[in-house]
């Protein structure tokens, strides 16, 4: 048999040629499309901001919450302290005014520049201390901007009163710690003033500052 030609081969290249040849396909897309997938975009982006918002959201509501009921369990301890200081101070003031009638007492209270304050708080000037640092801690996340006007003057009252009987402490030391505190002439004098501090700052705020406790754990558990 014959080997082929030249001529008879040429068209077998042109095929193979031909195969070797890329196809291109051009998906020809209209406006509208386009308009479908920028608006879905759109729509994906906005989803994930109120997803995000949303969350967010709840996560603060659950803060304020939980903080909230920190203050209310801080406010029930503060509510015992103040009752059993109390009972406490009542004694004190008892003391005194035994102290006062009794001129050997007087003595004893102050010896040889020595002043005996055992004698009339064998517990201390202060028998308990009132907390607040769920109360800072509120303050310090800005949960006062997510409650209602009431309930922030509330809370900001009664955490102040809590302060002012904080202070007996301060300004019995302030008498104690004057000289004039430590002549035997001026011990009625003495005693007298720490009656009064213990009345101004303690004892006669007691049965106000208790109701104020009341209405505002009563107003906090609403939230």
């Amino acid at each position: 048999m014959e080997p082929e030609t030249a001529e008879q081969q040429e068209p077998i290249d042109n095929i193979t040629d031909h195969k070797k040849e890329k196809l291109f396909v051009y998906t020809i897309r209209d406006w509208k499309e386009y308009l479908g997938e920028s608006v879905l975009i759109i729509f994906s982006v906005i989803l994930a901001l109120a997803l995000t918002e949303y969350f967010t959201n709840l996560h603060e509501k659950e803060n304020t919450r939980t903080i909230l009921k920190s203050i209310v369990a801080e406010l029930k301890h503060n509510k015992t302290s103040i009752q059993e200081m109390h009972q406490y101070n009542l004694q004190v003031l008892n003391k005194i005014d035994s102290v006062l009638n009794d001129k050997k007492l007087q003595n004893d209270f102050v010896s040889n520049n020595e002043l005996h304050l055992k004698l009339i708080a064998p517990e201390g000037v202060l028998y308990r201390y009132l907390d607040n640092s769920a109360w800072t801690i509120a303050k310090s996340n800005n949960v006062i901007s997510k409650v209602d006007i009431e309930t922030v003057a509330l809370l900001t009252k009664v955490y102040d009163d809590q302060a002012r009987m904080m202070k007996l402490e301060n300004d019995v030391a302030a008498i104690i710690f004057d000289r004039a505190s430590r002549d035997s002439k001026q011990v009625a004098t003495t005693l007298i003033l720490i009656r009064d501090v213990y009345h101004a700052w303690a004892v006669d705020r007691t049965h106000g500052l208790l109701e104020q406790i009341d209405s505002t754990i009563k107003k906090v558990d609403t939230y």
